[in-house]
């Protein structure tokens, strides 16, 4: 039981540190801050954690086709709403690597949209230390069931990167960690993850 507590406690160290990730310290006068939370900035571009996750979204350079998603499916306003919320957010690099027309077509489609996109929304603030958390509290995955319904697994992709699997066996790594909001949390990630 010792060992486990320790490599929990390592692993939090390694996600602490890694390539993305956030600690929260850091000098008060940044205007990224509130209280002793500091926000990475995407491509120069602060996210602001006294904003809600769909205006924090719209200012993001890499996310422009998850806000026309969340546009399309209507899930703007529950954005803004209170939360908390978890949003597990692909770049527009990841969406463009899905089939060609894919995008074009969930954009179309109200419901599909809904459903896709609902499934990168988790209701909860699930930062990297409370995924961590769940992960090794739950034999090293985390299941999460999604704003839609489906199902997420969370699982440590070697010692220092959360992972997240799809229903249908994709896997998509966190690329940047804790981009807290208003209303919860975004962790960017480098591919789309899709219900079953």
């Amino acid at each position: 039981m010792q060992h486990m507590a320790i490599a929990a406690a390592v692993t939090a160290l390694f996600i602490g540190a890694g390539a993305g990730a956030v600690t929260n310290v850091g000098p008060k006068a940044d205007p990224n801050m509130i209280g002793d939370v500091s926000n990475p900035m995407i491509q120069g571009q602060a996210l602001l954690p006294s904003i809600d996750i769909y205006d924090n979204a719209t200012k993001s350079p890499v996310h422009s086709t998850l806000v026309a998603e969340l546009r399309a499916a209507g899930l703007a306003d529950t954005l803004k709403g209170k939360g908390p919320y978890t949003v597990f957010a692909p770049t527009n690099e990841a969406y463009a690597a899905l089939p060609h027309g894919m995008v074009a077509s969930l954009l179309q489609n109200r419901a599909a949209a809904a459903k896709s996109v609902g499934y990168l929304v988790v209701k909860g603030r699930y930062d990297s230390q409370a995924l961590l958390k769940l992960i090794n509290e739950n034999g090293g995955e985390a299941k999460l069931v999604t704003l839609e319904g489906g199902l997420l697994v969370a699982t440590l992709n070697g010692p220092t990167n959360i992972a997240l699997m799809d229903q249908k066996g994709n896997v998509a790594d966190i690329a940047i960690y804790d981009i807290y909001q208003s209303n919860g949390v975004i962790q960017v990630i480098d591919k789309v993850v899709s219900p079953d």
